[in-house]
């Protein structure tokens, strides 16, 4: 399965946004073969479990040219990568904590020449910046990252969506959303409505704000 999955969800791709997207696969192969950032079994599903996973945030926000966007713990550079992507106005700021991880997301986007991403090495807790949305894909439990990044959003909004956290998870998350403190307004939306296959059944995003 490779990158026309990508071009049968979102369509309206510029050439160069679909150059970028093939070139993810070959990219990623090159790098996790020498540091591992993906598991190994998963690449035959690249372009399904980690690039339109990730861009299924997408089809709940258009992130806007000005709007900045913080990526906390992106492993390997998801879901960052992908929608740096698709909203080439927008600016990303990924962060992870694992050296290695940053230095192949920083060779990938430099390879495509993604100039609105930003990567750094460290703990998404020490970032002292405020962001319109923060995007992540099950790096914790859900109570753990609220406590570490639920104050680093910008209160005004400019989106169809209100600023807040966007979370990619998967499973039941009864439990994980009723620890969370009362204060936030939670929406949870089946990716299953937007994306036919399997492996979306069980994966939601989660909005809160």
């Amino acid at each position: 399965m490779g990158p026309e999955i990508i071009f049968n969800a979102f369509t309206g791709l510029t050439d160069r946004q679909k150059e970028q997207f093939s070139r993810l696969g070959e990219l990623y192969n090159y790098w996790n073969a020498r540091i591992n950032v993906v598991s190994r079994k998963d690449m035959d599903n690249f372009y399904l479990h980690h690039v339109l996973h990730s861009l299924a945030i997408a089809k709940y926000v258009s992130f806007k040219a000005y709007a900045e966007v913080m990526d906390a713990g992106t492993g390997g550079g998801f879901p960052g990568i992908p929608l740096a992507i698709l909203f080439p106005e927008t600016s990303f700021f990924l962060v992870d904590s694992i050296g290695k991880k940053i230095k192949v997301v920083k060779e990938v986007a430099s390879a495509l020449e993604l100039e609105n991403v930003e990567a750094v090495q460290l703990r998404m807790e020490q970032v002292d910046r405020s962001f319109d949305f923060i995007v992540s894909r099950a790096v914790t439990a859900l109570p753990d990252f609220v406590r570490w990044v639920g104050y680093k959003f910008q209160s005004k909004s400019f989106h169809r969506l209100p600023n807040g956290i966007l979370y990619l998870k998967g499973g039941e998350l009864g439990e994980e959303l009723n620890a969370l403190p009362k204060k936030y307004r939670i929406t949870v939306y089946p990716l299953a409505e937007h994306f036919p296959q399997l492996y979306f059944q069980t994966k939601k995003l989660v909005h809160l704000r």
